[in-house]
């Protein structure tokens, strides 16, 4: 793998460069977080959350959020200001990043986004498709039509109307499956019709640094089961027990978050606690199989660097 330079370092024709905003992704449990924070301390920095699960405040354990420490060490955004009930999406993300963005790029301080969300990198750089907003009564009609069926099945409704969007989703995809079968009930369009059509980014252009950690599939697979036994020491089945007790829709994104749906049915009794856990951890290895596959195949131009180089990268 070739090495990844230097953050702000200089260019080919010896001057140098200028970062507007550093992106840092990887897998869960790759390291993201430690060396954002590096990078902040040393630049005068501002960590920006790009992780869908990172947002909820229900989970601060389960989800690895940064600790009221490393938050303390400097300045983090959006972590935890999302309430569980809420049905989070990519546009609202975006739309409070960019609010941030302007913020810190006003306060002369060095934007780095820091997540393992590649929809919401791809939303920074590459900009949203248009959807249309869908009526709350119009989502809520599909979720009930949708209760209590298998995803498969659902898939193939979607085909039946949305043959389109259907060969672009995974049948087992249940939340974009929901997603497309929502926004052809409110509108009467195939959902791919609007993917095709984006407005840029707003970190579209040039002075963006972008960095994929890239750690050693055994060692990430080890560092995510070791992760998922040190959170349950910390208290995430108190955790997972309080977001239980609020009953919500088990088809919101907190609901579903790795280690959440096992962890509440051995609260309920309906597995075991060991059960629980050895699920939260294949669920967990499985998305960061995803997440490496995903950003491969998805998100070209990335530098793509071994996890424990990354502190040679960032500029002492």
């Amino acid at each position: 793998m070739r090495s990844a330079g230097h953050l702000g370092g200089r260019n080919s024709t010896g001057g140098t460069s200028a970062v507007r905003a550093l992106l840092i992704a990887g897998p869960t449990a790759s390291g993201k977080s430690a060396l954002a924070l590096d990078v902040a301390r040393r630049r005068n920095g501002v960590v920006i959350n790009a992780d869908s699960m990172q947002v909820y405040r229900d989970l601060r354990i389960l989800t690895a959020r940064p600790t009221k420490e490393e938050e303390a060490a400097a300045p983090h955004r959006l972590y935890g200001h999302v309430d569980g009930a809420v049905n989070h999406s990519v546009a609202r993300w975006l739309a409070d990043a960019t609010a941030v963005l302007s913020e810190v790029e006003a306060e002369g301080r060095l934007p780095i986004f820091c997540g393992g969300t590649g929809l919401y990198f791809k939303a920074l750089t590459d900009g949203l498709s248009d959807i249309p907003a869908v009526p709350d009564d119009v989502r809520a009609a599909v979720r009930a039509a949708c209760e209590g069926r298998e995803t498969p099945e659902l898939h193939a409704r979607l085909a039946a109307c949305d043959p389109a969007s259907a060969a672009r989703l995974r049948p087992s995809d249940r939340l974009r499956v929901m997603r497309a079968l929502e926004v052809h009930a409110a509108t009467g369009r195939s959902i791919a019709a609007f993917w095709d059509t984006r407005a840029p980014g707003p970190l579209s252009g040039d002075g963006v640094e972008k960095v994929f950690l890239a750690p050693d599939r055994a060692e990430i697979r080890a560092r995510i089961d070791a992760r998922f036994l040190a959170m349950m020491e910390a208290g995430t089945l108190d955790e997972v027990a309080a977001l239980a007790a609020r009953r919500l829709d088990p088809m919101l994104p907190v609901m579903r978050a790795h280690g959440v749906p096992g962890l509440i049915a051995a609260l309920e009794g309906r597995m075991s606690l060991a059960e629980a856990i050895a699920k939260g951890q294949a669920d967990t290895r499985a998305y960061a199989k995803r997440q490496v596959t995903w950003f491969r195949n998805s998100m070209p131009g990335w530098r793509w660097v071994e996890a424990r180089e990354a502190r040679d990268w960032v500029t002492p």
